[in-house]
């Protein structure tokens, strides 16, 4: 069996963060392990209080996975604080970890700030560079180009744009948009589009945990980069289109809908 860890803050109720991630896991059947950056009290209507882990208990983390059942692709979530940045840059460097899928958490679904101001430079001058692909949303790619996005000509130019600092692949997330929900991958410096109808759901907590994770997941089947992202768009389509509903405020996607 192929494994897969998630390196992320938590979420009690089980939409997004590593819960998330560990139900993405299994409906790919690969097996899921978890590194928890944070401790995260949230729910649908928001996120509560933050409580981060130290850096010398992720290093620890890092030991216990790496150093007995080597991941085959790794997804890195929420992480912020600077120190534990520079932490899991500095682990998955001495484990040579390989097929790496940062997503570049910033904001919950919610509109929860979940990064620090600090932490953004290591963010892009650290993490995101050691990434196989990253995968930001709209808000994100945004705060990354410093600049707003406003259609589908500026999410080429933000991805151009990041391309000047980043090598990796790059899919910006068009979900954001009323209309369409068509997401740009920039592979090399080819422009390709996912497309997909926008799908009037308005729970949507955890989509971006989820997708990130499924990408890793395909990788780690040993999928090449744009098929493992067809995939994962196919799979989060269909997990927005299941229809689950649950709690007050934006809820969770059924991740095993497919199963």
């Amino acid at each position: 069996m192929k494994t897969v860890l998630t390196i992320a803050g938590t979420d009690p109720t089980g939409g997004a963060g590593a819960q998330a991630d560990l139900k993405t896991f299994m409906a790919h059947k690969v097996y899921g392990m978890s590194i928890i950056t944070a401790l995260v009290a949230q729910n649908t209507l928001g996120v509560k209080d933050i409580m981060n882990v130290t850096p010398e208990f992720l290093k620890e983390q890092f030991q216990c996975v790496f150093e007995d059942i080597y991941p085959d692709a790794i997804k890195i979530g929420m992480v912020s604080e600077t120190q534990l940045i520079h932490q899991i840059v500095e682990q998955l460097k001495k484990y040579q970890a390989k097929n790496i899928v940062v997503d570049p958490v910033m904001v919950s679904t919610s509109g929860s700030r979940l990064l620090a101001d600090q932490a953004l430079t290591a963010l892009k001058e650290e993490l995101i560079l050691i990434a196989d692909i990253i995968t930001p949303n709209i808000p994100e790619a945004e705060v990354l180009v410093d600049h707003t996005i406003t259609c589908q000509e500026d999410m080429i130019l933000a991805a151009k744009e990041i391309r000047q600092w980043y090598h990796g692949d790059i899919l910006i997330k068009g979900g954001h948009f009323e209309d369409r929900s068509d997401d740009l991958l920039y592979h090399g410096d080819d422009v390709i589009w996912l497309k997909s109808e926008h799908i009037n759901n308005p729970n949507t907590h955890g989509t971006g945990c989820t997708l990130s994770s499924a990408i890793a997941a395909n990788l780690a089947m040993g999928d090449d980069m744009v098929t493992s992202v067809q995939k994962a768009k196919a799979y989060i389509t269909g997990a927005l289109k299941d229809g689950l509903d649950l709690g007050q405020g934006s809820g969770p996607l059924n991740h095993c809908w497919n199963l």
